[in-house]
């Protein structure tokens, strides 16, 4: 039964939203740092709790949002016993985590940002565990990755810390990128991106021929995250992270997260040969290979990391069986392994905290002097070791149970055997950890004198032991949760199982005491099975990923060295053939109906006028060295465009065309003022030979393509926009409604972009004015070959008398654009003509001086008026940017109509006129900081000018 229940998205958002606050919450001291922290944690834990009972009922509580429907993506929730386990688990731990990592970190460490970076990845694997889109779930997954990353590289002063978490990164995100390939396939096959639709069509799945890829990349993306052979090198790597990361990544969330995928995704994709064979073969060469190695580590942290990497093997090998009992001891044993690895981590942190070193080999003896730690790191090893009456064993003889009843490739001992051998090194390693850091004499060489930390520092490894110990004593109290969370794996009914101490004499519990006796032995000859080992020529994994890399790097170098030589025509040129190959590849595979137009005759004037556009085209080309002659003739190009629109009856195109050219070339005019008059001669023949091949044979396809499409009837949104622009927008100037109401959208991100630029073209000034060119710009002399008659008198008379009427004009534009020609684009762009020409009669420091709004201030409020406009369509539920438009009568003015997209036009019209003005004032600066005599006066009278003083006496 489902149940909606929006809150579940606030659970997932909750840790996102705290990762807001340690940053600021440090400036009060690390425990409100530590406590607010803690705040949203608990909180969405409390939540979580309140569904307890609704979850073991059989409840799955649902909570879905619409994202973007048209590509099947929604921010979908669902939670059942699966995720309620898992999302426990996380915020639980978290809550440990927090209260640990506040006595661990040290006074130099920036706990704020650590506090940040752990809520960010704690959001991210909440949203993988309570997602129902698998889209949504791809998102969060490399979210963690991400999030990871920069837990793993908190102490950035660490090369260890900077390579393991680069290391993580590179094995998880490229595992992820498989991932999303597999997670399309199943999309495709079900017809559906959610996760419960593609859980309810299992057996659709399995019948796909697209099954095994699926399950291949599925599976890629599961074995790198969980640290699974031959990817699980990485995994050790991380130990460099601070012990509250390590304990928090590796116990109950980071490599649990691919655990958690082979579990969700079971009743889907398990139950065939191929997952059998690659999933429980994987977790046991892993369970084997990863308890061997730890057996024989001398660091702390890196024996439990590889215990890990076993237990994780050993997860991945029960889930791979496919059989529902053994689903019920993967889900017993996740909560078991959460509960003894985050105790030995946060063990292995107290130690290294007190004693100042991590090696096995440095330690012994401290039972005595760390008594409480001792009880901690002991029972929790014992568990890890599958001692009776801990929780570790009942899991463990669960997992050998089902092992003994295995059959793989036809064989009824290879699985019960290596079991056996990953148990017997896992009690090996386990009973290390007691015997070489607690038992044994004291010694006189610690590098630092342990003791017992303060109670924040055992308090959470205490209540975990606790755990060990209530479960493995009461195992009944969490089999509600087990099987609750077993049914979800597995999506049906689960055989009759009961948690308990004893389950007689069975073939797992001689096989338990065979593990338990051997890893005795092997502790025993562990200093001569040691130097074996170290002597011992093996592969390292380690080394293999950096020739790797060190070869990709290098591949990937001289590709670039090969492709990439800076030269902006060669990556045009290839640019443009792929381009137009593609569109020719297209134009070829496509059936081109018949023509359903003719040509429409071509009066005289128009050929003319077309004649002496295509020469001057051709003459920009021809003299586009000569920059001035060049610029003159674009500008001819430009206006005769216009006339183009005029005659095909768009006006609003044609005002638009015109204000474009004419506010363009005065900028490009005040450019080319600081350039040279010609650019030299750079390229070949040869290679203008092929820059005019490539641009004829794109220019032609362009044509060729408008031509074709001109002679056949096709269907266009148009007459959409033309019967709904008055209705839907309130306008008869459809242009102008489209810009401002249907494609209003595209239009505010325009003036973003038109800013952004002013605003890069003033950067580029400054770090021009202020840097090593700004010494050959004051040696520049402007003031020769200059006119006196810069600002003539009957120049600044009229653009004085222009002023007003322009800016009036401007208005009229502005006002008459949601229904005639015109708008706040064309209008931002008139009063920016005004203005310009005002600088260019008046001169820049008058001009300039009279200036009452900064350009910067211009466009952020156009920006920010336009966007407020488009957020106030969600005040009456409607989508962004949805104008609204009615009609007022104030007498004694007639009856008129306005809308909110006037609003929005008055920021485009400030953005615009904003961004322009910015760009006129920043290449001006050019003039003035380069010694440029620049008037004060609104004429050309100049009192430091001997020969103008000397008129003006005379």
């Amino acid at each position: 039964m489902t149940v909606d229940d929006n809150s579940l998205i606030i659970i997932a958002l909750l840790p996102f939203l705290g990762a807001l606050v340690p940053g600021v919450m440090i400036r009060a001291g690390r425990n409100a740092c530590a406590a607010f922290t803690a705040v949203p944690t608990a909180l969405a834990l409390v939540m979580l709790l309140t569904k307890a009972p609704g979850v073991f009922a059989g409840q799955v509580y649902v909570a879905e949002v619409d994202w973007l429907p048209q590509l099947g993506l929604s921010a979908a929730f669902f939670l059942d016993g699966l995720g309620f386990l898992f999302a426990s688990m996380i915020l639980g731990v978290g809550l440990l985590i927090t209260l640990y990592a506040r006595f661990y970190l040290s006074g130099e460490d920036p706990m704020g940002q650590f506090y940040t970076y752990l809520l960010l990845f704690q959001g991210a694997m909440l949203g993988i565990v309570l997602s129902d889109n698998i889209l949504l779930l791809l998102i969060f997954w490399e979210l963690t990755s991400l999030s990871s990353f920069l837990l793993i590289g908190y102490w950035k002063h660490l090369p260890e810390g900077r390579q393991g978490a680069r290391m993580a990164l590179a094995v998880t995100g490229a595992g992820g990128l498989a991932m999303i390939g597999g997670m399309l396939i199943l999309g495709n096959i079900v017809g559906s991106y959610n996760l419960t639709d593609i859980l309810a069509a299992g057996d659709l799945i399995k019948a796909s021929d697209w099954y095994l890829p699926a399950l291949i990349l599925i599976l890629l993306g599961a074995f790198t995250k969980s640290a699974q052979f031959p990817f699980h090198f990485w995994l050790p790597h991380a130990m460099a992270a601070p012990t509250p990361v390590s304990a928090y990544l590796h116990s109950a969330t980071m490599v649990k997260a691919g655990v958690f995928l082979m579990a969700r995704m079971w009743p889907a994709l398990a139950g065939t040969d191929a997952w059998f064979y690659i999933v429980a073969t994987i977790g046991l060469i892993t369970m084997v290979t990863g308890a061997l190695i730890a057996l024989f580590k001398d660091d702390l942290k890196a024996l439990l990391a590889y215990s890990t990497v076993s237990h994780l093997g050993l997860l991945t090998m029960l889930l791979g069986f496919g059989t529902p009992m053994a689903a019920v001891v993967a889900v017993f044993h996740i909560i078991n392994h959460l509960t003894f690895k985050a105790a030995l981590f946060m063990t292995a942190g107290i130690v290294d905290h007190e004693a100042h070193t991590r090696d096995i080999k440095r330690l012994g003896g401290l039972r005595t002097l760390m008594p409480i730690t001792f009880v901690i790191g002991t029972l929790a090893a014992l568990s890890m070791a599958g001692i009776p009456l801990l929780n570790g064993f009942l899991s463990k003889e669960m997992m050998l149970e089902e092992a003994a009843h295995t059959t793989w490739a036809g064989s009824h001992l290879a699985l019960p055997v290596l079991a056996t051998v990953g148990a017997l090194l896992s009690v090996a390693y386990s009973f290390r950890f007691v015997a070489h850091v607690f038992l044994g004499p004291v010694r006189e060489d610690y590098p630092h004198k342990p003791h017992d930390p303060p109670f924040g520092l055992w308090a959470a490894p205490a209540l975990l032991v606790g755990l060990v110990v209530l479960i493995g004593l009461l195992p009944h109290v969490v089999e509600p949760l087990v099987k609750t969370a077993a049914g979800a794996v597995t999506g049906g009914e689960l055989p009759y199982f009961h948690l308990k101490i004893w389950h007689g004499f069975t073939p797992a519990l001689f096989m338990s005491v065979i593990a338990t006796v051997g890893g005795l032995i092997l502790l025993m000859l562990h200093v001569p099975l040691d130097r074996i080992w170290a002597s011992a020529p093996r592969p390292e994994a380690k080394v293999i990923f950096d020739r790797l890399i060190a070869a990709l790097v290098n591949l990937s170098r001289r590709i670039s060295d090969a492709t990439h030589d800076g030269a902006m025509s060669r990556y045009l040129a290839i640019f443009v053939v792929a381009t137009t190959a593609l569109g020719y590849i297209a134009w070829r595979g496509a059936a081109m109906p018949a023509e359903t137009r003719a040509l429409l005759p071509i009066p005289p004037l128009v050929f003319v006028i077309w004649i002496l556009l295509m020469a001057a085209t051709a003459s920009v080309v021809l003299m586009h060295r000569e920059r001035f002659r060049a610029l003159v003739v674009l500008g001819v190009i430009g206006l005769t465009i216009s006339v183009g629109f005029v005659y095909l009856s768009a006006p609003d195109l044609a005002l638009t065309q015109i204000s474009v050219e004419t506010v363009t070339i005065m900028l490009l005019l005040l450019a080319l003022h600081y350039m040279p008059k010609s650019s030299p001669i750079e390229s070949s023949a040869t290679r203008r030979i092929r820059d005019g091949a490539i641009a004829l044979a794109a220019g032609g396809g362009v044509g060729a393509l408008a031509y074709a499409f001109m002679l056949r009837d096709t269907s266009t949104i148009s007459q959409y926009h033309l019967d709904n622009s008055y209705e839907g927008g309130g306008g008869t100037n459809v242009v102008n409604v489209i810009l401002v109401d249907f494609r209003g959208y595209d239009t505010y991100g325009e003036i973003i972009v038109l800013g952004i630029a002013g605003l890069i073209i003033f950067a580029i000034m400054e770090a021009l004015l202020n840097g090593p060119a700004s010494r050959k710009l004051r040696r520049t002399d402007y003031s020769a070959d200059r006119s006196r008659d810069r600002h003539p008198l009957m120049v600044v008379i009229a653009t004085r008398v222009m002023m007003p009427v322009a800016l009036m004009v401007g208005a009229y534009i502005f006002l008459r654009g949601h229904n005639q020609p015109g708008g706040g684009f064309v209008a931002g762009l008139v009063v920016s003509i005004a203005l310009l020409m005002q600088y260019m009669a008046s001169g820049f420091a008058w001009t300039q001086d009279r200036q009452r709004i900064e350009y910067h201030s211009l466009i952020g409020w156009g920006v920010v008026l336009a966007g407020l406009t488009g957020a106030a369509a969600w005040l009456y539920a409607s989508p962004f940017l949805t104008s609204l438009y009615g009609y007022i009568e104030v007498a004694p003015i007639e009856k008129f109509g306005i809308g909110t997209a006037f609003l929005f036009d008055l920021g485009v019209f400030l953005a615009v006129l904003g961004a322009v003005m910015l760009m006129l004032y920043s290449l001006s600066r050019i003039a003035r900081y380069a010694g440029e005599t620049v008037n004060t006066e609104p004429m050309d009278y100049d009192p430091s000018d001997p020969v103008q003083a000397a008129e003006k006496e005379s």
